[in-house]
């Protein structure tokens, strides 16, 4: 069974997709798209040999080998353009999901969907898309095991239709901020032990952060 914050990234794959499931470890997430008919087809790639044999064991085990075509490659680098339309990268620290959306940019041209949940550096990762005209048109908050994670999705088209995103109205809102508080300060007071890193532009940067966090509740 997923967790909650995998079944948000499921959430936001749309019925009848081609999706590429990168970084499958065990193929969880690629046997449940296969399972909820929102993926009619699922690449699962993994770098790693061992996790890749125990994702073929799953889908074999689970009845969906004609559905799930499972890769022994590194992110995207394995797909052909067109072969999927939505791309799901979850579990990876923000940096490393964009060094794999830029290292196969024939791929990530030709789908349609981006859904992408960073474990850090989400910013960067907004960022990234904006400036390789992806339009953020939802994203979400999700907990596991006391954490909360953000999962955002990302679409081609400019014409988006203008919505309350998910994570707005999310109960897990106000202990996300709290949380991001919480971390930024730690951060903070660690820095504070150094008048080089006081003299910092990070060091401003991380306290406009926070009183703009602050400014939320």
């Amino acid at each position: 069974m997923l967790d909650e914050r995998m079944q948000a990234v499921i959430n936001f794959v749309e019925s009848g997709s081609k999706v590429a499931d990168i970084g499958a470890d065990h193929g969880y997430l690629s046997i449940e798209l296969a399972k909820s008919s929102r993926a009619i087809k699922v690449i699962a790639t993994e770098k790693n040999e061992k996790p890749c044999e125990a994702a073929r064991k799953n889908i074999s085990e689970a009845g969906l080998t004609d559905v799930v075509d499972v890769r022994l490659g590194d992110g995207l680098k394995v797909l052909a353009p067109k072969e999927v339309d939505t791309i799901c990268i979850a579990g990876m620290g923000g940096a490393l999901i964009l060094t794999i959306l830029d290292e196969s940019p024939t791929v990530v041209k030709s789908a349609q969907r981006l859904i992408l949940q960073p474990m850090n550096a989400s910013e960067k990762v907004r960022e990234w898309l904006t400036a390789n005209d992806w339009t953020i048109d939802d994203e979400d908050l999700a907990e596991s095991s006391g954490i909360i994670y953000e999962i955002i999705s990302a679409c081609k088209s400019k014409d988006v239709t203008q919505k309350i995103f998910k994570r707005k109205t999310s109960p897990l809102l106000k202990k996300f901020l709290q949380q991001r508080i919480e971390k930024f300060k730690r951060i903070l007071n660690e820095m504070k032990k150094s008048k080089a890193a006081q003299s910092g532009e990070k060091f401003l940067e991380l306290k406009k952060k926070i009183e703009a966090l602050e400014e939320k509740f």
